[in-house]
């Protein structure tokens, strides 16, 4: 493989994003079943399944808060280095990537140390019962011992993409899944080791996949080379990643935080089979919102290089062609959940209560969720044109201004109940979408220049 030069400002802008779209969905799906796979065979261990099941749903709002760290400086980083190598400066661009890079080990460490000291007492908070405590802690026991291995090989891969190896960035996380899909079933079932067996794979296969982003990375075959020869952590740059990579990392705080109180109040009102049936619902949005990630991932660092190079019609395009893919393919998953809910469900669970409490579940939780593709495509061109306060108020409107409150008023309104828990995010999906994308649409597409800035 050799070395390219990635230039966005050529070609279909369509193509490109669809060119870079298929690896990265691909890759993002394929990554998704580290924890969907877990989920599966978890979800069918003999007798304990369901609590088993129940348990991983308490441990993964843990999990996303170390998702959230790894956006901070992936997803911050990442429109910065598309930037600097659109205005053709190099330089720039090594430094973002090498002080990411840094602050994606640095943090992966301080965060092992601090989950350890913490887990215990955050899952009993976040609803855990004497059935369910000893399966999500185990699970935990094990999966934070790889944290450094999550940072860098998921935090790292955006720039893989950013230089124009969507291809190779499919593979970072196409290399470990496999690993992970085959290691499952004989951690957990051959070597009986249940929830921890399940734990232990995933941390074993993103060991192999950090491998294979370092080596890529710190190779000679890219154009912007990641090394730390002679480095020294420039806070400034820091501090633009954080402040870029704060609308990312909002979005997974406040979606643990979310989640958290979801199994919380679900506790309360429903029991351990609710707080199942959210697991369900959890698994399921992880794998659909796999190509809205891939195509505004895909469509980030084209919008960034153009803007970057001053081509404002490409960077429209862009945007069109962005939420256009989005919102369709949104269309056919509402229609498919709507429409057989139990199919999906089954997926996971074979335990009849909570197949059941899942199935009423999936058609309340996801009955406006095309709305999301509003959303997604507002924040994703902040995100992309480095518009960092834009995307972070969206990031929080719709989860802190929106989501919690409905979530604890809705339950207590018209004898809803559970109910109420999963109706708060269609209410959310809708407010927060259209205002998130109208105010793009009226602040930033409308008032980029109509035409383009000619090279001197």
């Amino acid at each position: 493989m050799r070395s390219k030069n990635v230039d966005f400002s050529k070609g279909s802008v369509l193509e490109n994003i669809v060119r870079m779209a298929i690896p990265m969905t691909l890759a993002l799906l394929v990554n998704v079943l580290y924890s969907v796979v877990d989920r599966i065979y978890i979800g069918r261990m003999p007798g304990v399944g369901a609590m088993a099941l129940t348990g991983i749903g308490l441990a993964f709002p843990i999990i996303t808060i170390i998702t959230a760290f790894q956006n901070l400086f992936g997803s911050g980083g990442s429109p910065l280095f598309s930037m600097a190598l659109g205005k053709g400066d190099k330089s720039i661009a090594k430094d973002y990537m090498s002080n990411s890079a840094f602050m994606l080990i640095a943090t992966g460490i301080v965060l092992t140390v601090v989950g350890y000291i913490v887990k215990d007492d955050v899952l009993w908070i976040i609803g855990a019962s004497n059935q369910t405590f000893q399966y999500a802690n185990d699970y935990l026991d094990v999966y934070l011992v790889g944290t450094v291995f999550v940072m860098v090989s998921l935090g790292l891969n955006p720039y893989i993409n950013a230089l124009g190896y969507a291809k190779v960035g499919m593979l970072t996380v196409m290399i470990g899944a496999v690993i992970n899909i085959v290691l499952d079933p004989v951690f957990i079932f051959v070597f009986d080791m249940g929830v921890k067996g399940a734990a232990l794979a995933t941390i074993l296969s993103q060991f192999v996949s950090a491998a294979w982003v370092l080596s890529f990375l710190c190779g000679g075959k890219v154009e912007v080379r990641l090394s730390f020869k002679g480095f020294r952590p420039n806070w400034r740059m820091v501090s633009k990643i954080i402040s870029l990579g704060l609308t990312e990392f909002c979005f997974s705080i406040t979606n643990s935080s979310v989640s958290m109180l979801y199994n919380a109040k679900l506790q309360l009102l429903g029991g351990d089979a609710w707080v199942g049936a959210m697991t369900v619902v959890n698994s399921l949005r992880e794998v659909f919102m796999t190509l809205m990630h891939g195509t505004t991932g895909a469509a980030r660092p084209i919008i960034s290089y153009n803007y970057g190079a001053k081509k404002f019609q490409r960077v429209r395009d862009a945007i069109k062609w962005m939420f256009a893919i989005i919102f369709g393919y949104y269309l056919v998953i509402w229609v498919l959940f709507m429409l057989f809910p139990g199919a999906f469900a089954g997926l996971f669970v074979k335990d009849s209560a909570v197949l059941e409490c899942a199935k009423i579940a999936i058609r309340l939780f996801f009955c406006m969720q095309f709305f999301m593709a509003f959303q997604s495509t507002g924040q994703s061109t902040f995100t992309a044109l480095g518009m960092a306060k834009h995307a972070l108020f969206f990031s929080l409107f719709r989860k802190v201004v929106l989501v919690i409150p409905f979530a604890l008023v809705l339950p207590n309104l018209f004898g809803l109940g559970v109910y109420g828990i999963f109706l708060s995010e269609p209410v959310s999906d809708v407010i927060g979408g259209l205002s998130c994308f109208l105010t793009m649409y009226f602040t930033v597409y409308r008032k980029l220049p109509k035409t383009d800035v000619a090279e001197c």
